[in-house]
């Protein structure tokens, strides 16, 4: 039986040998890290030589980085009111673009009456011209758009949202979850003022995510209180282990990001050009500028739930560009709020690569793709 071919990368991805050393390693450590004797400060040691690696792979600060047990709660942190920045003051509504993360547009603890939405444009980017007008009136906001989109992998204008947003007073989040490891990313230089991290988009485990605070950000609230841990900011004993693997898998990554993107471009380009060999495949928001190995793509007549499981008993993982929810398929948020019908937005199926995928992969896909083709759409 041949193996299996992995092309939902964005979901999660596999664990680097880097990080199951480093996990490994951790794992023989007895201390807790907050205690002060030996044992402890070697604990100690291991969370923050991570915290440094990703520190320096965002263009921050240690002492600005906030391990999380995961991206959503990373970003349900950032999503604080009464944040404000050295000079500013306290934010009091939220602008979400329409195609954010649900764990965005659920909005943190703001309420729903102050969390407003930003418009996207036909190519899945967001509307700078909206955004403008929405901080016009108002108080200070905090915003928060995505570097890269999970479904589209359309890469969003966070350089230009930071200065309109600084302009009018308010805070910058970029959830950075999908462009870590694919896309060179320094906070500092976009200008953000918050960003959040997961561990296993970049071949560390499961379970573990960071929010990076800019120097000088206050009024950062912590969601879970209790122990004094990550300088008051999330109480809870730190997942040593899990925390060493994301270290290990972030210097690992961007080691490796420029021979990586080329080779993931080169693979989800050639992808791209067998899928259109179907008549009238469209590829969305191929007229963006857009992550590397990302493709979300339909056809007439596809149907999401029924390319994935035909993709599947070809031995070849990928996934629906619709969210599930309590075992519910629900047409993509993304795509309704890129203006497509639902109709539409129900057959779309993402493929994405990664590091370890090889023109074979690629071989493979396209040949059940080439199958389904005459068998999902025929007639």
């Amino acid at each position: 039986m041949p193996s299996r071919v992995y092309l939902d990368w964005n979901a999660t991805t596999p664990l680097r040998a880097e990080a199951r050393g480093a996990m490994l390693a951790a794992w023989e450590l007895i201390g807790n890290p907050s205690s002060v004797h030996a044992e402890g400060r070697e604990a100690r040691r291991l969370v923050e030589d991570a915290r440094g690696a990703l520190a320096a792979a965002v263009g921050a600060l240690p002492r600005n980085v906030v391990f999380t047990s995961a991206g959503t709660e990373a970003n349900a942190l950032a999503l604080s009111p009464g944040l404000r920045g050295p000079s500013g003051g306290p934010v009091e509504r939220l602008l979400v673009s329409a195609v954010e993360h649900a764990s965005v547009l659920a909005g943190g603890r703001f309420p729903a009456d102050k969390i407003g939405h930003i418009r996207v444009t036909h190519a899945g980017v967001v509307d700078l011209d909206d955004l403008r007008a929405q901080l016009k009136d108002g108080p200070p906001a905090l915003v928060s758009i995505m570097a890269a989109n999970n479904e589209t992998g359309a890469l969003q204008p966070v350089t230009e949202a930071a200065r309109i947003v600084h302009e009018a007073g308010g805070l910058l989040h970029v959830d950075a979850i999908q462009a870590l490891g694919k896309i060179a990313f320094n906070m500092n230089a976009i200008g953000a003022d918050l960003a959040t991290l997961s561990a296993h988009k970049i071949g560390g485990p499961k379970g573990v995510g960071a929010l990076v605070v800019a120097e000088g950000l206050a009024g950062l609230e912590p969601v879970l209180r209790g122990g004094g841990q990550e300088l008051n900011r999330r109480a809870g004993t730190e997942n040593v282990a899990g925390i060493a693997g994301f270290g290990a898998a972030v210097r690992a990554a961007l080691q490796a990001l420029p021979e990586d993107a080329e080779q993931m471009a080169s693979l989800r380009n050639r992808l791209e050009k067998g899928i259109r060999t179907v008549a009238g495949a469209t590829i969305f928001s191929d007229d963006a500028e857009r992550l590397p190995n990302t493709i979300l793509f339909t056809a007439p007549g596809l149907k999401a739930e029924t390319a994935v499981i035909g993709f599947d008993l070809e031995g070849i993982a990928v996934s629906s560009g619709s969210a599930c929810s309590s075992g519910k398929v629900q047409p993509s948020h993304v795509l309704s709020a890129m203006g497509f019908d639902p109709a539409v937005a129900q057959g779309a199926v993402r493929l994405s690569v990664g590091w370890s995928t090889g023109p074979d992969d690629i071989n493979r896909a396209l040949e059940a793709w080439r199958k389904l083709g005459n068998t999902l759409l025929k007639g």
